[in-house]
């Protein structure tokens, strides 16, 4: 697996998919490799029936399915993200400022079965609702029901490095609402960008190389820069295990036989491999969809 860039075609025609199908099959060297499927909930979190939480803001969360896997994206409108930590902390302070807040902007969870997130809200009878948008009216923020969005298309492979995804963006009431392009390169792990809306030439032109004239005049580019990336994965409990020497680590152990095997990790969680690139992607559209209101 590799870096992925992903591009929307809001304005897609109904027949965009079909049409998009056709030219990449004449035009094209391609290669079928399956079917793209991806489903994504929105749950909304209902504390003001709580007494003393009349209030509050409600927090949000997105449950995106993909390949097996439910990556679950908690947002609390409440908490500050770990930049602003590190930004009000006096130099020199920022450890202790970032062990403050109960919590975090973001927290980000990967969990498996399908279907494990709700049947475990269930059974701890969570207090979070179904939500879903009104396809009649893209003002209409929501109303609980369970419904979902769906991403639904198809898998092509290009020679032996590309791998493209492309899929109508489908609502809880079944009507059609544009189309996702989802491009990977193979050869490349990682590409680190300080600009959020920076996308590698590579990719664009790439995706511009293989659609139709007519989609790549209305595509717009779904990206997230490495700063924004690494606020909404960073782990506080992982961060200060990380900074503690832990007992019997290699590291300034005397024992001859002990071996510190960190430096062979394979990929590290910026890279775009396995899971850590399914996470990725799911984070790219769950921001896409938000930016047009549809979650």
């Amino acid at each position: 697996m590799g870096y992925t860039c992903l591009a929307r075609w809001p304005a897609a025609p109904p027949s965009g998919l079909q049409m998009v199908r056709e030219h990449l099959q004449k035009n094209q060297n391609v290669q079928p490799a399956g079917t793209w499927s991806v489903s994504v909930k929105s749950y909304r979190s209902q504390l003001g029936q709580f007494p003393g939480y009349q209030n509050v803001l409600e927090r949000t969360m997105y449950a995106i399915t993909m390949d097996g896997n439910v990556f679950s994206l908690l947002e609390d409108p409440t908490a500050p993200t770990r930049a602003e930590v590190l930004d009000a902390a006096p130099p020199g302070q920022e450890t202790a400022y970032l062990q403050n807040p109960p919590n975090y902007r973001h927290t980000f969870i990967t969990a498996r079965p399908p279907g494990a997130l709700e049947q475990l809200m269930a059974q701890i009878k969570a207090p979070w609702m179904a939500v879903r948008q009104i396809a009649s009216s893209a003002n209409s923020r929501s109303q609980a029901a369970g419904q979902q969005i769906s991403i639904e298309g198809y898998i092509y492979t290009i020679g032996r490095d590309w791998i493209l995804r492309i899929g109508n963006v489908i609502l809880s009431g079944g009507a059609v609402r544009g189309m996702l392009f989802e491009a990977e390169y193979l050869p490349l792990p990682v590409f680190h960008s300080d600009q959020f809306e920076e996308t590698p030439q590579l990719m664009s032109n790439f995706i511009l190389s293989v659609l139709p004239p007519s989609a790549v005049g209305a595509l717009v580019a779904v990206a997230v820069g490495d700063a924004q990336w690494e606020d909404v994965l960073w782990d506080r409990e992982e961060h200060f295990k990380g900074t503690k020497d832990p007992v019997g680590s290699a590291e300034g152990n005397n024992d001859p036989y002990a071996w510190d095997c960190d430096d062979i990790n394979g990929a590290e969680k910026s890279h775009w491999v396995g899971v850590d690139r399914d996470q990725r992607s799911a984070y790219l559209i769950v921001g896409a969809l938000r930016s047009e209101t549809l979650l």
